[in-house]
């Protein structure tokens, strides 16, 4: 299973999902509470510019409900085929 998260709202989500015709659902954080637990929330910097925005980033879960592993810092268009190894080798083990 695949689920997405991010902190926009899900008006925001339903359209990008749309628009990149996405196959899973996409679940929203607006007050960023779930980033929070799970650690994702940092501070990032553009144009010289602090802020606190989410890392990208993926957790596969294994069959018994625990992380297996933790993804993160990929860029967004790397990102599938790095998920996919990952995945990919956890069945060949």
């Amino acid at each position: 299973m695949v689920l997405g998260i991010s902190p926009d709202k899900p008006s925001a989500q339903k359209k990008f999902k749309e628009n990149n015709q996405l196959p899973f659902s996409l679940l929203a954080d607006v007050d960023k509470s779930v980033a929070k637990q799970f650690d994702v929330l940092k501070e990032k910097s553009m144009y010289g510019r602090k802020y606190m925005g989410i890392e990208r980033t993926t957790f596969v879960i294994g069959p018994q409900g625990k992380i297996t592993s933790i993804m993160s810092g990929i860029k967004a268009e790397e990102h599938a085929e790095a998920v996919l190894a990952v995945l990919t080798a956890g069945k060949s083990k």
